[in-house]
């Protein structure tokens, strides 16, 4: 095979059978269930990358998300964790601090086109008893996360959550190694919802769970007190990202050239 051949079919690894395709990413009845609470300030700011800032609220949205039907990526669940923060431009937007996945697909897309911080573990989004909507997370045998909201309670306006939807810019650490362990990717990546179309929108009444987990650690960010929740069905496609920041371009161009930045040995 010819270096040309190469570069000509590379996307996704292993390249003799890639895991997912290479887009358009579309989603068609997206389900969400959002849970966004108020945590503690000092761990959110140990963990948001600048120059993205945290907000005065110090919220973090808790989403359990089904996605049955997908191009690209196929049926598949996950649930994770966004935190709301302002970015260089002051304006609002979310950065993805965990996600956990049922398929490994999107998995690995997800980690190697935008960054999302994407591992395989076990969650499930349903109705239950007929009056609830239940999200859970499990990492192996062992709970990390429940979410019950009142099921269809009280409808949100759709054009308002379209709009939110649509102008949020999203925010991922991108991190990729080289061969030598040292980093040879670290960016802080942008993307935007486009093309969404919101078929639902509930909020209700609410309760959200979190488990102590080494390798799930969603209990690092407290839940302190709820504030809103929302339950939405969309069509949307998730964009292609573009490089906000490049904290090894960034380094290397200062005066004293000092990389300070993750050592992944």
């Amino acid at each position: 095979m010819k270096a040309s051949d190469i570069l000509d079919n590379a996307t996704f690894m292993p390249f003799t059978a890639p895991p997912c395709s290479n887009g358009p990413y579309e989603f068609f009845d997206r389900e969400y269930f959002i849970i966004t609470y108020r945590t503690d300030p000092e761990k959110l700011r140990a963990i948001v990358p600048e120059p993205l800032q945290i907000t005065d609220d110090a919220l973090v949205s808790y989403e359990f998300i089904r996605m049955p039907n997908s191009t690209g990526f196929g049926n598949y669940t996950e649930s994770g964790q966004v935190i709301e923060v302002i970015d260089a431009e002051g304006r609002h937007a979310n950065y993805t601090h965990c996600m956990f996945l049922d398929d490994f697909g999107p998995t690995a897309g997800g980690r190697e086109l935008w960054g999302f911080p994407k591992k395989m573990a076990s969650p499930v989004l349903t109705v239950d008893n007929t009056d609830t909507l239940l999200g859970t997370l499990d990492y192996g045998s062992v709970r990390v996360a429940t979410g019950t909201m009142a099921y269809k309670y009280d409808e949100l306006d759709k054009a308002t959550v379209k709009a939110n939807m649509e102008k949020t810019p999203n925010y991922l650490l991108k991190l990729i190694p080289h061969v030598d362990g040292t980093p040879r990717i670290c960016e802080l990546v942008r993307y935007y919802l486009t093309d969404v179309e919101v078929k639902a929108a509930y909020t209700g009444p609410a309760t959200l769970q979190l488990f102590d987990h080494v390798m799930a650690p969603v209990s690092k960010l407290p839940v302190l007190e709820i504030v809103k929740t929302s339950h939405i069905i969309a069509n949307l496609t998730l964009a292609l990202g573009e490089v906000a920041v490049d904290y090894i371009a960034d380094a290397q161009a200062r005066p004293d050239n000092q990389l300070s930045i993750i050592n992944f040995q």
